[in-house]
């Protein structure tokens, strides 16, 4: 449970959304787990602090108060984030710890458990009320993210392999050709030989950044600036031919900005994303929401057979890479409240109210 390094993704991005959700309901189970700061006032909180919810823009996450003076930041009078101490946590971040040092060997939950001094039963469901994931699943997004780490730092394929915790190159390929969306060579060299054409627009929500392959539509963003998005799409893809689009992309471009206005409800768009199994039918399953509706996480699990996946339903609306194609606007918490939203909760907000009030609704301009 360190903190995010910018530029990963499977663990970072669920972690991410998990902590968010902790914050937006102020859960006292993650005190210790992890704090926030608020970059624009320059505090540091607790996730259970009773203080104004911050926007999502302005929220970093940190591993110790240290972590976060050391960022400038100051503790917050309300929460005394120093004082808290949630000795369950604790335990759960040690088992982190743990696992990540020990991503070579096999940690079975019989082995995790005996450590923690818990029963295998209640280890697995405290650590995923925990984390958001279950032990092995943490351990494979730790995996995914240090291979991914010694890629980019230049190592060959069987020593980043053999770093990062895959016991053998059948392993490895099984495991990572979702989470790369390509082989680890292929990853590994930035993508070379991939051409991505990329168009960015002003938009009531801010700069829409869509890029696509020769297949279809990789990448639908949102940010605050073309420079940050382009950058990001880059820093993914070092070696792939990424320029700016040309008319077919525009093309597309057109009609999600037709959607923004409400002149385009349904989107029919071909996509070129990889994802697993479950990703796949969560997404799609999304894609059927109609316009201007809402389900909750749990009714969409209810509604793929499995009425106890909705933490798999979050995290795959968590990782979605292509905004509006895939409406992950459209699913909501069972309470009513708007939940997460990997491009921040104004634009959800903005993007829910403009479908409710018809076609010829449009989203507020974000000041």
């Amino acid at each position: 449970m360190r903190e995010n390094e910018a530029g990963d993704t499977g663990l970072d991005l669920i972690e991410e959304e998990f902590r968010w959700q902790a914050i937006v309901a102020r859960d006292a189970a993650q005190d210790g787990m992890f704090l926030f700061g608020v970059m624009s006032t320059g505090v540091y909180c607790r996730p259970s602090c009773p203080s104004r919810r911050p926007l999502r823009r302005n929220v970093q996450f940190f591993r110790t108060a240290d972590d976060a003076e050391r960022a400038g930041l100051r503790a917050c009078l309300r929460c005394r984030p120093r004082a808290a101490k949630n000795p369950d946590a604790d335990r759960i971040s040690a088992l982190c710890a743990f696992i990540e040092q020990h991503l070579d060997e096999r940690l079975t939950l019989h082995v995790l458990s005996r450590r923690a001094g818990l029963s295998p039963f209640h280890l697995q469901r405290f650590f995923k009320r925990c984390t958001g994931l279950t032990p092995r699943q943490y351990a494979d997004a730790c995996r995914m993210k240090a291979l991914k780490r010694k890629l980019r730092e230049g190592h060959s394929v069987t020593r980043a392999m053999v770093d990062a915790g895959y016991g053998s190159a059948s392993r490895l390929h099984a495991r990572t050709d979702p989470g790369l969306g390509m082989t680890p060579s292929e990853y590994k060299g930035g993508a070379p030989g991939i051409h991505i054409r990329y168009l960015t627009s002003e938009t009531p929500l801010g700069v829409l950044l869509v890029a696509a392959t020769d297949r279809g539509i990789c990448s639908v963003q949102f940010g605050d600036t073309e420079r940050d998005l382009v950058a990001a799409l880059r820093s993914e893809y070092p070696s792939a031919a990424v320029a700016p689009s040309d008319s077919l992309l525009a093309s597309w471009v057109r009609l999600l900005l037709l959607h923004l206005a409400g002149q385009q409800p349904r989107l029919e768009l071909p996509l070129d994303v990889r994802a697993t199994a479950m990703q796949w039918r969560v997404w799609e399953r999304l894609r059927s929401l109609p316009y201007g509706t809402t389900a909750s996480y749990g009714e969409v699990a209810a509604a793929l057979g499995n009425p106890n996946a909705a933490r798999a339903v979050a995290r795959a609306c968590a990782t979605n890479p292509v905004a509006l194609a895939i409406p992950c606007h459209r699913v909501i918490r069972g309470d009513g409240e708007l939940g997460g939203y990997r491009w921040g909760l104004d634009r959800k907000k903005s993007l829910l109210e403009a479908e409710r009030s018809g076609p010829s609704g449009r989203p507020e301009r974000r000041p």
